[in-house]
């Protein structure tokens, strides 16, 4: 097993440089392009999510959700960005499929009970008779005839 896993790793450089090589013989320039937008892209990631995270952290724990998902999904976006700046094809899609699969996302059950459970603890006020709102005095036909 040990042996199978050292071979994937020494063989993924070579596939990789072989894939990069035939796609130059058959696109050309448009290859450069392409590997200096998405390794531009995966700059961006990175660097937005960096400048995020703190954000997202403390939004997670305003909203009494677990702080881990919301560090593992910072780090799979991080982990993709670096994907996407190392040139190569595997590695992008690699780094797609990662980006594409859905992490960590709120149970809507949950989510309504919580909220539930919080309204339920505000004190009602003293008059429940009392209707608060603004309206509109909206004039018949009958009344201008008059």
């Amino acid at each position: 097993m040990r042996f199978l896993i050292v071979l994937i790793l020494l063989a993924f450089p070579f596939a990789e440089i072989f894939m990069l090589v035939e796609l130059a013989n058959r696109y050309g320039f448009w290859l450069l392009v392409y590997l200096v937008v998405i390794g531009y892209l995966g700059l961006q990631l990175i660097r937005g999510e960096k400048l995020m995270m703190s954000a997202k952290m403390m939004q997670s724990l305003s909203a009494g959700g677990n702080p881990v998902k919301t560090m593992l999904g910072s780090a799979r976006n991080m982990i993709a960005g670096l994907l996407l700046l190392i040139p190569g094809v595997i590695t992008d899609v690699i780094a797609a499929i990662l980006l594409l699969i859905p992490f960590g996302k709120p149970n809507a059950d949950a989510n309504a009970s919580q909220q539930y459970q919080q309204s339920s603890n505000y004190t009602r006020a003293a008059n429940d008779d009392v209707i608060e709102g603004e309206f509109t005095e909206v004039k018949e036909e009958n009344d201008r005839l008059k």
